[in-house]
């Protein structure tokens, strides 16, 4: 029993031991906007359980000293003091021991504390804003999945749920904010006391805290629910958008989860103000906003038991957020859209080095590297891929059924799987185990032989390697049209399927057969040369719908890159696209283009000429269609597309492009307000200004920066981020690194700078990383430290490359990056592997030649 045990066990231990829980923490925090330091009492409620005289709490970067902590038994009249206080940095655990064993039953523990506001965006952080041309700072909280532990002593794991009575002690002039409606405000000389009501039970990682200035927009919903958004003060009409969206969404969740939203009050906050100039950002708020208010039900009121089932929260909602948006937008095709989330996932799963959607998490440490397109991206495309098998309104059921038995409480994958086999009668369990327990995901192989149709699955690894996994796959598939659709569940290795009406459909002229209908299933499909030519045909002619036009071509590219198919047979089909209608799916066909010009860079420099010169003709009728100015009444995705199209022939060297950039660049530079240079333009005319630059000539690049310096909206700030390195001079590539290391940039806008690195800078970038290593792996924590090594190693392409990185980060990888850096370094092989079976195809050069003529 934990009386007789030793501050010693409770070291090295992946969770809080259970014998005492807390119900309620009343929490008094005061931050100190000017010094960036924060005070803090909490006092909680605690169930002891069995007998202790330890008690375990979360702590972690908080100073607390012996004499700020206390125990009392409820009714007893006594106060305990500990005899230890301990804290453990690298478990982030406080040890408090006392005496006695302590009382069973309910009992308050109280510890004082204090903090420093972060500038490591999370736990409680501080924030940098400006106000009137001065440079404020707020206070704000970050707390999944850890790091409620950095702003006051709790039980930080999802299963503690408690409710939260929390009070503020803030600058009279501030606004506060919590999770719940202000009570009541107190106010004593330039400060004020914040109450605010309390909360329901929730886990500890969803409280959240506000301080600073900020001006709101407000709405109601039909059943009273105030809803705002709070924005920096001047810009509150940038929040109008995000606030129709939220209003829309509350009453489309609540009738989808056949449960009211369960608070009083909805506040959304943009902490970076975003340009509503740019059409690019609805379709972006829209999805943001519902993913955020999806999770006010799956996620806040039901909970998952532990980290393990990270993926329900994040995928799940990753996936009805699409669904909200699509329901409010139709015209925006966000399913298609939804395509390019899970193309994410399948590139990460396709690695050796992936992981299974749900991963045992044995210790907090290993958390921020599964928030992952694993969790994010493949756990929405197989929620996706369920719901379209068993069909709309039977999910839509089971999943009512399973928030109503779950609410306020805490559930696992399992709790989820059990409901939708219970209102769909179909082996839910067992069909989504093997989606979920292995990595990986089966490319299935397709013959057409005597009328009957030949499957065989095999798992798909992008380095062509053989995998073992096996899935129960739900086939879905079309024959000649759409009208008809047949679904069977595929559990074998290989099978022979006779279906009715595919011998009629194969004496058609223009026979076409299409497994995955629509791409909502989460495999690959490999078809036979003839089956292969014929969807070709059905793209060319656009009898394919959109998704499926995507579809066809993400698969042969990837089973090219894994030396499945052939690079010449990928060209022909990128040559199909001339006539594509839709946005998602012609910007895949741009950043797949791209994608290869680089690879040939390495592996057949001599026929890029030839490669340009057929990218540029099939790239340049689309940009002329699109041109540079928008047309009145054009779609959102047109404008989206005219950015991409004219980027991509920047980065080619097209010289009338470029050229045709710098002069309406150099009326944006005298007039910020003109016309000719519109938001969704603006990164490509950037971009190709810095096709101009080099280091004897840096004016476009000190233009640039002149606009970065001079600019308030953080949307424009990112768009000179990410254009700065693309210069293809690698003098002015290194200084833009530089650049993104300096005080000028905020750390989570330098992802921008080193995303915006292209094929002719990829060696320079990786050498500056190796170089700058220390002061990044102390500055950047998390995803931003993982980033830096997935977006610098990845890109190379030679084995060579692939030993340095292997030997660079032999001694300097820690817990928190090691997936990442396998990862980095299985693509560089993956590539190297690619280089070599392109430089092997020997009728590249005379494809090559044949296709940049005939366009």
């Amino acid at each position: 029993m934990a009386a007789e045990q030793s501050a010693e066990h409770f070291r090295g231990q992946a969770r809080l031991p259970g014998f005492a829980a807390p119900r309620r923490y009343d929490l008094r925090l005061t931050p100190d906007l000017a010094a960036c330091t924060f005070a803090g009492s909490v006092s909680v409620s605690v169930d002891v359980a069995a007998p202790t005289r330890f008690l375990v709490v979360n702590a972690a970067d908080l100073d607390v000293s012996p004499g700020d902590v206390h125990f009392a038994p409820k009714g007893s009249g006594q106060v305990l003091l500990p005899v230890e206080v301990t804290s453990a940095l690298e478990d982030e655990i406080l040890i408090i021991r006392f005496n006695e064993v302590l009382p069973l039953g309910e009992g308050t523990l109280v510890i004082a504390f204090q903090g420093t506001l972060n500038d490591k965006m999370k736990g409680f952080y501080r924030s940098v804003y400006e106000l009137n041309g001065e440079k404020k700072n707020m206070a704000v909280t970050q707390f999944e999945p850890a790091d409620a532990r950095r702003c006051f002593p709790c039980w930080d794991e999802p299963s503690f749920k408690a409710v939260f009575k929390i009070t503020l002690e803030v600058p009279c002039e501030t606004v506060a904010l919590s999770n719940m409606p202000v009570v009541e405000e107190k106010v004593n000389g330039p400060t004020k006391t914040v109450y605010f009501q309390e909360s329901p039970i929730m886990s500890t990682y969803l409280v959240a805290v506000i301080v600073g200035m900020f001006d709101y927009v407000e709405a109601f919903t039909a059943d009273g629910t105030s809803v705002r958004v709070y924005t920096q003060v001047g810009k509150s009409a940038q929040g109008k958008f995000a606030l129709e969206v939220a209003v829309k969404t509350l009453i489309l969740f609540k009738e989808y989860f056949a449960v009211p939203y369960p608070l009083p009050k909805m506040d959304m906050i943009a902490i970076p103000d975003f340009a509503s100039g740019a059409m690019e950002n609805y379709g972006l708020v829209a999805v943001v906003v519902a993913h955020e208010l999806a999770h006010q039900w799956f996620g806040n009121l039901v909970t998952m038991e532990w980290w393990t089932h990270l993926w329900l929260n994040e995928g799940f909602a990753t996936w009805v957020s699409y669904l909200a948006a699509d329901r409010f937008f139709p015209e925006w095709n966000v399913w298609i859209q939804f395509l390019e989330e899970s193309t994410t996932g399948f590139r990460l799963d396709a690695l050796a080095g992936s992981h299974p959607i749900e991963v045992d998490v044995n210790h907090v440490d290993e958390i921020d590297e599964i928030f992952d397109a694993i969790s994010y991206r493949k756990g929405a495309a197989v929620i996706r891929m369920l719901q379209s098998y068993l069909g709309a309104e039977i999910f839509q059921k089971s999943l009512a059924a399973y928030i109503k038995r779950f609410a306020y409480s805490n559930a696992k994958t399992e709790d989820l799987w059990a409901a939708l086999e219970e209102g769909s009668g179909e082996p839910v369990k067992t069909l989504m185990h093997s989606w979920t327990k292995q990595q990986g995901y089966p490319v299935v192989s397709v013959k057409l032989k005597d009328g009957k149709l030949e499957l065989e699955q095999t798992q798909f690894l992008s380095s062509g390697s053989e995998g073992v996994g096996q899935w129960v796959v739900p086939i879905t598939l079309c024959c000649c049209s759409y009208s008809v659709q047949q679904k069977f569940l595929f559990r074998g290795k290989q099978d022979d399927f006779n279906l009715s009406g595919l011998v009629e459909c194969q004496k058609k002229d223009d026979f076409w057969i299409k497994l995955n209908v629509d791409q909502t299933g989460f495999y690959r499909v490999s078809y036979d040369e003839e089956l292969a030519s014929r969807l070709r045909h059905a793209v060319e002619t656009n009898i394919l719908s959109a998704a499926d036009r995507y579809g066809v071509l993400d698969d042969t590219y990837a089973l090219c890159m894994a030396g499945k198919q052939k690079l010449v047979t990928l060209l022909h089909l990128i040559a199909a696209y001339k006539n594509e209608t839709e946005y998602t799916v012609l910007a895949h066909a741009i950043n797949t283009s791209l994608s290869i010009y680089e690879m040939m860079a390495v592996a057949a420099p001599e026929e890029l000429v030839n490669m340009k010169k057929f990218l540029i003709d099939f790239l340049e009728p689309f940009a002329q269609r699109v041109g540079w100015d928008a047309k009145s009444g054009e779609g959102h995705l047109n404008a989206l597309l005219r950015g991409t199209l004219l980027s991509a022939l920047a980065e080619l060297g097209h010289q009338s492009t470029i050229d045709e950039a710098v002069r309406r660049f150099n009326v944006f530079l005298e007039d910020r307000e003109t016309p000719l240079l519109p938001p969704d333009v603006r990164k490509a005319a950037y971009v190709a200004l810095m096709q101009t630059v080099n280091k004897s000539n840096k004016s476009g690049y000190e233009s640039l920066l002149k606009i970065y310096r001079e600019t308030d909206l953080s949307q424009e700030k990112v768009r000179v981020l990410g254009s700065l390195a693309s210069s293809p001079d690698p003098d002015v590539v290194r200084e833009a690194l530089n650049f993104l290391l300096s005080s000028e940039v905020r750390n989570q806008d330098c992802i921008f700078v080193l995303r915006g690195v292209t094929a002719a800078a990829h060696e320079v970038a990786w050498t500056w990383l190796k170089e700058n290593w220390d002061y990044i792996a102390e500055t950047f924590t998390g995803h931003l430290l993982t980033y830096f090594i997935t977006v610098t190693v990845s890109p190379l392409a030679t084995d060579e490359k692939g030993d340095e990185a292997e030997e660079f980060f032999k001694s300097r990888t820690k817990a928190s990056i090691a997936r990442t850096v396998k990862q980095s370094i299985e693509r560089v092989r993956i590539k190297a592997k690619w280089v070599m079976s392109t430089k092997g195809e020997a009728d590249l050069g005379n494809v090559l030649k044949e296709l940049a003529h005939k366009h």
